[in-house]
């Protein structure tokens, strides 16, 4: 049987007196999630009683907060995939997503998607989870991918986000020659009219901020580094496409498919403060091997 999310803390001397939905709006558990705990099946105790949110806490109290258990929307089905764990414990994982396989799935691919792998994955290890993705990344894009394990962590990341706290970087490698050896583009991003899929620089558009870096050059492709300080869709493709650089094997932006069958690339580094350990944590993940081989057949400049 799947075991509920739960928090626990420990009431300090300087909650005593507090009303507990106080101590729990600090504790960053938002309205939504009381709501769900008191309708859906979870519970709030103190000391091993169950309470209200009105209990006047005191000083040591230990405070247990269980979740109601999460279940897949009715189309979402599990399914046994292969998920290359890099990090995992019981409030997140972080996975290398291999190019060619969907974040979620869509119309054109309804199954074999890393949400489906996830869901399968949580039911034969006992996870009362659905997926809760905080970093997605494109069906052709690889790399590292950081899932929450329930929606109040998903909540904390969220926040996290916002305030610029996780960071990623990419691999790429761009069509030609970018001449700058560093630079930022500063461009803002809409949805292409006429098309659900496809993004353009538009001065109405959300703003979006891209930082780059040359790592090497070659005589067909530029290899760079690249960082986001927003997260806007398709952001990496479209402002490297704007710059008048696309990625190779990007044909949606105007790349071509000479060197590679997919957009050249990878989320190699990513960085955040985990909500609950409080330490900042690293992780990287090595090109692939379709990114390997273009970098061993390629010709420097």
């Amino acid at each position: 049987m799947a075991k509920n999310f739960t928090l626990e803390f420990t009431a300090a001397k300087a909650d005593q007196g507090k009303m507990l939905r106080e101590y729990l709006k600090e504790k960053e558990i938002s309205k939504s999630a009381l709501t769900d705990i008191k309708f859906k099946g979870g519970f709030i105790s103190v000391n091993g009683q169950e309470v209200t949110v009105r209990y006047i806490l005191q000083s040591t109290d230990v405070v247990k907060i269980v979740f109601p258990p999460e279940i897949p929307s009715e189309g979402m089905k599990g399914e046994e995939l292969p998920l290359s764990i890099v990090y995992e414990d019981e409030y997140l994982l972080v996975i290398n997503k291999p190019p060619g396989m969907n974040t979620i799935p869509s119309r054109e691919h309804p199954i074999g998607s890393l949400a489906s792998g996830l869901i399968g994955y949580y039911e034969r290890n006992g996870i009362s989870a659905t997926t809760h993705i905080v970093t997605r990344l494109d069906r052709d894009t690889s790399g590292l991918v950081l899932i929450a394990k329930h929606s109040h962590v998903h909540h904390l990341f969220s926040k996290q986000q916002r305030s610029g706290g996780v960071k990623r970087t990419y691999e790429a490698f761009a069509v030609g020659d970018v001449v700058k050896d560093e630079g930022m583009i500063e461009a803002p991003i809409a949805r292409k009219p006429d098309s659900i899929i496809e993004r353009v620089v538009h001065p109405e558009g959300q703003y979006a901020c891209t930082l780059f870096e040359v790592i090497k050059r070659y005589r067909e492709f530029t290899h760079m580094n690249i960082r986001l300080k927003t997260g806007r869709t398709h952001q990496i493709r479209v402002h490297m496409s704007y710059l008048g650089h696309p990625l190779i094997g990007d044909t949606l932006y105007g790349g071509n498919k000479d060197l590679m069958q997919r957009q050249a690339l990878h989320c190699r580094e990513l960085t955040f403060v985990h909500p609950f350990l409080h330490k900042p944590m690293h992780f990287t993940a090595n090109l692939p091997t379709d990114m390997e081989e273009v970098l061993n057949e390629g010709k420097s400049c």
